[in-house]
């Protein structure tokens, strides 16, 4: 099977298909989910970090949000954003639009909770301006699109718009979540998808993760 930074977006959401991503039923309420796909076991995330290329950061200079196309459609009228809200929401209920009428949702990184949807943020775990300066730049639009709608891995998650806000594009050698509950996971969760897509680390950031494998798991 090909690397999922080689897919195309439509290919990739064929895929996302076959792997069952909950079948959205209009106004019913959805299953319950706290959390994105579950990160790889301690073992396997030093092995993955292991395996990843350390290298300093390429330039910013030409990153522009507008080149990882998102959110795009999953299935009849959802998108990758709508399909998150439903995901990691504790009774989630969605109309024929797939916009939620009903359910709430508790942050993972700071324990803020809330009923309104449009106070939810989806945080890519690594942001899409880190993915640039760590290989993003050199890929097609349509591998950017895969990446930045990446429901297969944890890189989408329903936070709190101002623990995303405070994140920003920075690494977990700058900054990380303020529940130290979920640095764990945070780390597994960030490894993976950089290993999963074949980034690069800085010598800085791979210290920080290294250390925090040691620390918070």
């Amino acid at each position: 099977m090909p690397h999922p930074a080689r897919w195309s977006a439509s290919a990739f959401r064929a895929v996302l298909a076959a792997l069952a991503v909950p079948a959205l039923l209009f106004g019913t309420a959805a299953p319950a989910h706290a959390a994105p796909p579950p990160p790889p076991s301690l073992a396997e995330a030093r092995e993955q970090l292991a395996a990843l290329t350390v290298e300093a950061e390429g330039s910013s200079s030409s990153y522009d949000r507008d080149l990882f196309p998102h959110w795009s459609p999953v299935e009849g009228n959802c998108n990758t954003r709508e399909t998150v809200l439903r995901r990691d929401g504790t009774g989630v209920e969605v109309g024929s639009d797939c916009y939620p009428d009903a359910g709430s949702w508790t942050s993972p990184y700071d324990g803020a909770t809330t009923s309104v949807p449009s106070e939810v943020s989806v945080d890519h775990m690594v942001p899409l301006a880190e993915a640039w300066v760590s290989g993003a730049d050199t890929w097609s639009t349509a591998q950017r699109e895969d990446f930045a709608n990446d429901l297969s891995s944890p890189q989408l998650w329903a936070v709190s718009g101002s623990s995303n806000s405070s994140k920003g594009d920075r690494d977990p050698a700058e900054w990380l979540p303020p529940r130290s509950e979920i640095h764990c996971d945070y780390v597994r969760s960030w490894i993976n998808v950089k290993y999963v897509w074949d980034l690069s680390v800085n010598s800085a950031e791979r210290t920080a993760l290294g250390d925090l494998l040691d620390s918070a798991c």
